[in-house]
């Protein structure tokens, strides 16, 4: 005859280890999910140079076209842009700069921004066809979701084009590392 086993108040080991195993699991499984929520609450930016891209031309001798192409979600302050040129004996002008759009900043106040393609013109002085000139450029933008960048400094080489010989090809800016400290 067989008996139905009986109830002591211990779990049999088996399902004792069982279920230690599934409460580690739980845990584990609870713990990825609140460390994804937690990396999913924080906005995903992109790089300064991938959210402001910058590239410039030699339009002439005497004029340099300037493009920030501001990626959806991110502006740019106007009135934080500086441009200069290298080398020293090559005089930048004062740019040309397209309206922009009115915002109220957190940060700043009202200030203008652009957002989409910022075409830009700037005349130098003292360069001569076929010279090689660097343009140095300050920018500082922000990210729709609250997040604002330290200032840029990005740096283009541009070879003049001869008089008469039509623009160059748009180069791409290299990000050069801004000290902290002069």
């Amino acid at each position: 005859m067989r008996c139905s086993p009986t109830f002591n108040g211990s779990t049999p080991r088996r399902a004792r280890n069982d279920r230690r195993g599934g409460a580690a699991r739980f845990a584990a499984a609870a713990w990825l999910a609140w460390a994804g929520a937690a990396g999913a609450a924080g906005p995903a930016l992109l790089p300064a140079e991938q959210a402001f891209r910058l590239s410039a031309r030699a339009l002439d001798p005497q004029t340099l076209e300037v493009r920030f192409n501001v990626a959806d979600g991110y502006y740019l302050y106007r009135d934080k842009l500086r441009f200069g040129v290298e080398p020293a004996t090559v005089k930048a002008g004062a740019p040309v700069l397209p309206p922009g759009k009115l915002h109220e900043d957190e940060f700043f106040g009202k200030v203008t921004t652009y957002r989409g393609l910022a075409v830009i013109r700037l005349g130098i002085a003292s360069a001569r066809a076929g010279q090689q000139v660097t343009l140095v450029v300050d920018s500082q933008g922000c990210a729709d979701a609250g997040v604002c960048y330290p200032p840029q400094l990005q740096k283009v080489a541009l070879t003049l084009p001869a008089a008469g010989a039509g623009a160059t090809p748009a180069v791409e800016a290299a990000t050069a590392k801004k000290p902290y400290f002069p």
